[in-house]
C-alpha cells in the first residue's frame, strides 16, 4: 500500500477556513480516495485539552516559549496517534493548520527565532512535511472584519492588527520560498469564486 498524502490548510483569521475545509472534504468524498480530516492544535483527546489552554482568553500570562512548546506537545501527540497512522494506511490527511502556522504565529507574530522553531520541527516530525499546503489569503483588515462577526474572540483573536499583518507576511514569505508545496488561494470575493479557485488546485493535486 502506498503512503497517503498530507495536505494542510493555512491562513489568518477570517479567511474562511472552516467553510472551505468543508468544501474540500466534500470534494474528496466524491473521489475514490480515503480521507481523514483533522486540525491543529488538537486532533486527539489530549491535544484538544492543550488546544483549550492555548485558546483560553483568560490565559493572559502565558509566555511565548510556553505557547510554542505547547503547540509542539499537541503536535507530537497528534502525529503519533492520528496523522502518521492514517498516512501509513494510505489515507489522505487534510489538516486545518500545521507547523507552518507555528512559523507564522509564534515566529512572525511573536518574534520567536526561526531556528528555534525549526529545531522543534525536526525533533517532533523528523522528515515528515506536508505534501501540499493551501494558503487562503486575504488582507488582514478584511479577515478581522469577518472574524469579528463570529463568537467572542479567543486568546489569539484578541491580538492587534499589526500582529496579524506579521503573521500574514510570514505565510506569504514561506509560500514564496516553497512554491512547489504551496498554493496561494485568493480568499476574497464570493464563496463560489473562492471554491472555484480551490477546485482548480485540488484537481491539480489529485492528478499528480
Amino acid at each position: 500500500m502506498s503512503r497517503g498524502k498530507f495536505i494542510t490548510i493555512e491562513g489568518v483569521e477570517g479567511v474562511g477556513k472552516t467553510t472551505n475545509i468543508a468544501y474540500i472534504e466534500n470534494y474528496f468524498k466524491q473521489t475514490d480516495l480515503t480521507i481523514m480530516l483533522t486540525r491543529e492544535p488538537g486532533g486527539t483527546p489530549l491535544s484538544e485539552k492543550i488546544r483549550e489552554l492555548l485558546l483560553d482568553a483568560r490565559q493572559t500570562s502565558m509566555s511565548d516559549d510556553t505557547e510554542l512548546l505547547l503547540m509542539f506537545a499537541a503536535r507530537a501527540q497528534h502525529l503519533e496517534e492520528k496523522i502518521i497512522p492514517a498516512l501509513e494506511r494510505g489515507e489522505w490527511v487534510i489538516c486545518d493548520r500545521f507547523t507552518d502556522a507555528t512559523y507564522a504565529y509564534q515566529g512572525g507574530g511573536r518574534g520567536i527565532e526561526h531556528a528555534r522553531i525549526a529545531s522543534l520541527e525536526t525533533w517532533v516530525q523528523g522528515e515528515l512535511r506536508p505534501d501540499w499546503t493551501l494558503l487562503l489569503d486575504l488582507p488582514v483588515a478584511e479577515g478581522l472584519k469577518r472574524a469579528g462577526q463570529r463568537s467572542a474572540p479567543d486568546r489569539f483573536e484578541q491580538e492587534k492588527q499589526a500582529f496579524f499583518e506579521r503573521v500574514r507576511q510570514a505565510y506569504l514569505d514561506m509560500a514564496r520560498q516553497a512554491p512547489q508545496r504551496y498554493r496561494i488561494i485568493d480568499a476574497s470575493g464570493s464563496i463560489e469564486e473562492v471554491q472555484s479557485r480551490i477546485k482548480t488546485v485540488l484537481d491539480e493535486i489529485r492528478n499528480k
